[in-house]
């Protein structure tokens, strides 16, 4: 398999968050850097830190992570791989969840939660104002304009630079652009699950930042002989970078964060960024994944 030789600079190109916070398209996802269940600490901590280390030195200025990865490990780990931070990387955490225990995940949009969860994250990361701070999942308990009114008076008080939203639908990312400037939006999207088709075509069309998580899958699309098998073995690299590579092709809003604990992995998900993908080979995925155009307008 191929590996990143050289840093990430402009081969993934850049993308602008609000008007002042430019990222290259390819970040890193911090959720992984946490044990089973994303509980508690990492398996290997000293990995940890050397993976987010090794990101930044590739040329990766996007972190994203949340308070409920560990819960709060994640950013425990990036201030402590990464304070103080170089100039130019962003952070990006997330708030709304409760952690009763590993793999259990319980919304809450609660307005005195969000002010809790952005002061725990402030203190977690060492920082005077959070870059992005998305609101992690609507609350279905909790009035969605509730949820996001919390993180519009924290960004009133100079706390959140940029407001972003995640696992949103068209009418939530709608309802919350009504009530401040909303830079990005993060749901799930990959090759196999492209529900948020529409919530993508609108942050295109808007010039909003789409953050994919769970951006890996492959599905069935991974066996053998396959268009993904195929178009991986003709780039010399394996199927997980070939998914990325038709994210960044997808959209020019896309910006893939994949995860990962070890800098093995991380290296050959940063060498997607420079594989180019021909119309045919995005035709070929597209088809295979159900999707009839190159890429969205």
């Amino acid at each position: 398999m191929t590996t990143a030789r050289t840093p990430l600079a402009a081969e993934s190109g850049t993308f602008s968050l609000g008007d002042d916070l430019s990222v290259h398209r390819l970040g890193f996802g911090a959720m992984r850097l946490t044990g089973p269940g994303i509980w508690g600490p990492p398996p290997d901590r000293r990995e940890a830190l050397a993976v987010l280390r090794r990101a930044v030195a590739l040329g990766i200025n996007l972190i994203d992570t949340a308070d409920s990865y560990g819960p709060f490990v994640s950013e425990e780990l990036i201030a402590e791989a990464l304070y103080p931070y170089p100039a130019g990387v962003v952070i990006a955490t997330k708030g709304g969840f409760q952690r009763p225990g590993p793999n259990q995940w319980v919304p809450d949009g609660q307005p005195d939660h969000l002010r809790a969860a952005v002061e725990g994250s402030l203190k977690r990361l060492r920082l005077e104002r959070i870059d992005v701070y998305q609101l992690h999942t609507p609350d279905p308990h909790v009035p969605y304009e509730d949820s996001v009114g919390a993180l519009v008076e924290l960004q009133r008080a100079g706390k959140i630079r940029h407001i972003g939203l995640s696992n949103v639908t068209t009418a939530q990312l709608a309802q919350g652009r009504q009530m401040a400037p909303i830079v990005s939006v993060q749901n799930r999207y990959n090759l196999t699950d492209q529900a948020a088709k529409d919530v993508l075509e609108v942050c295109t069309r808007d010039d909003l930042g789409f953050l994919p998580w769970f951006p890996l899958a492959t599905g069935e699309l991974a066996r053998g002989g396959g268009p993904l098998d195929q178009i991986a073995r003709r780039h010399q690299t394996g199927g997980a970078q070939i998914a990325l590579a038709w994210l960044l092709n997808r959209s020019p809003v896309m910006l893939p964060i994949p995860g990962t604990s070890t800098v093995r992995h991380l290296e050959e998900n940063v060498a997607a960024a420079s594989i180019r993908l021909t119309r045919e080979e995005m035709e070929q995925l597209n088809t295979a994944s159900g999707q009839e155009t190159t890429s969205l307008p």
